[in-house]
């Protein structure tokens, strides 16, 4: 048995339970009908609403796909998985399929998206042939891909607090990003955060078939990875999905992050290497090109991303003409670029690209209101920056950059 397939015993042995979200919090009851196992659904409908979401309408209409249809077997392994920052050619994809030891492709979209500090994964797939390279019990729970075909997103259930009591998710840091709403809380593939459909390729400014999943039967996928990395190139990130997928990732892979969204310009093209402890190494030129040092008002030398200090600055300034000097902590400050992941996650954060900077952090820990000035971050929403207070599981020290903004 191949390393991908004890990955997916493995993953198919311990999922959390599969839960259907509701428009409200609701409360957790048995889906009728549901087979054994630990599926459940949060439903509280309304009088008016249908309570079965096998035959709701969509939520969503403008980015509802065809009905996938029930479950048709068989399951594939998704034993590595290819992610580049420009879409894969469909000579590229020829010739992977061609590899020997590759029984089956499939081609999906992929990307990083800012939630509430968290840059997850989001793949957008076709429900109807993606879900045969998800565990079995996922690919067959029919509510879960009906409801990404009918314009829904399916996210892991452990972000959970990043989800809003009404389900619906702003997928970036603006206050006009697009919102989708959370339809089924699920296990996903090892490196996939959250799926929805590709209708949503375009809204999300996502680059269309630049990831795929390679299943290889019975080879292991080490033995194929030399091969499929010279089709690919060195930038792509070539990602075996066994055992390094399911305790992390493979440190041995130089890994490739695609942030969309208003801030993608301020990041660019980001690779980066996994260390101990859950640090990063991003690329050299990268570091050189985006990352300096420069002494701010009120806080003394910053290490940040270069295109953000001009708006950075312009508020601090703005926050010392206004008498407000004091509210802000030097002692506190908790920083700006640093290069590593959420703890206890392979997620990154936008301070992980430069974006982002913590503020008298002892006082305003996470989950709190926080005791920062509301002059203060006024102040920042104007000069182009999201207050972590906002989000609902709260981080009012946190502050980071929505949109480049031009002091005159």
């Amino acid at each position: 048995m191949t390393g991908g397939r004890l990955g997916f015993a493995s993953a198919v042995a311990t999922a959390a339970a599969l839960l259907l979200a509701s428009c409200g919090e609701g409360s957790s009851a048995p889906v009728a009908g549901a087979s054994t196992g630990p599926v459940s659904s949060t439903s509280s409908p309304s009088p008016t609403e249908p309570s079965d979401p096998t035959t709701s309408p969509p939520l969503d209409p403008a980015h509802a796909v065809a009905d996938p249809g029930p479950f048709k077997a068989p399951l594939h392994t998704a034993d590595m998985m290819i992610f580049r920052q420009r879409p894969l050619s469909d000579a590229m994809v020829r010739r992977i399929r061609a590899v020997d030891g590759v029984t089956r492709v499939e081609r999906f979209s992929l990307a990083q998206v800012s939630i509430d500090d968290h840059a997850i994964n989001v793949a957008a797939v076709d429900p109807e042939t993606y879900r045969n390279y998800n565990p079995g019990q996922v690919a067959q729970f029919q509510q879960e891909w009906n409801r990404i075909a009918g314009g829904e997103m399916a996210i892991r259930p452990q972000f959970r607090k990043q989800v809003p009591k009404n389900g619906f998710v702003r997928m970036g840091t603006r206050s006009d990003a697009p919102l989708v709403h959370v339809g089924v809380y699920a296990p996903q593939i090892p490196q996939v955060d959250a799926i929805v459909n590709e209708k949503w390729v375009k809204t999300l400014g996502m680059r269309r078939g630049n990831a795929l999943l390679v299943s290889t039967g019975n080879r292991t996928p080490l033995s194929i990875r030399k091969p499929i990395q010279r089709i690919v190139g060195g930038r792509a990130s070539v990602q075996r999905m066994d055992a390094a997928a399911r305790l992390g990732l493979d440190p041995s892979v130089t890994q490739t992050a695609l942030l969309v969204g208003t801030t993608a310009q301020a990041v660019g093209s980001f690779s980066y290497a996994v260390l101990t402890g859950g640090h990063i190494a991003p690329q050299g030129p990268w570091v050189s090109s985006h990352i300096s040092t420069e002494t701010m008002p009120i806080i003394g030398p910053m290490t940040c991303n270069t295109l953000m200090f001009p708006q950075l600055r312009a508020a601090l300034k703005e926050i010392e003409a206004r008498g407000l000097a004091d509210a802000i902590h030097p002692g506190q400050y908790g920083g700006c670029y640093v290069p590593r992941f959420i703890a206890g996650t392979t997620t990154l954060s936008n301070h992980a690209f430069g974006l982002a900077l913590d503020l008298n952090v002892q006082e305003n820990q996470r989950g709190t209101v926080g005791q920062i000035n509301r002059d203060v971050v006024s102040i920042f929403q104007r000069w182009g920056f999201t207050w972590g207070g906002t989000w609902h599981y709260t981080d009012p020290m946190h502050f980071e950059m929505n949109r480049l903004v031009r002091p005159e």
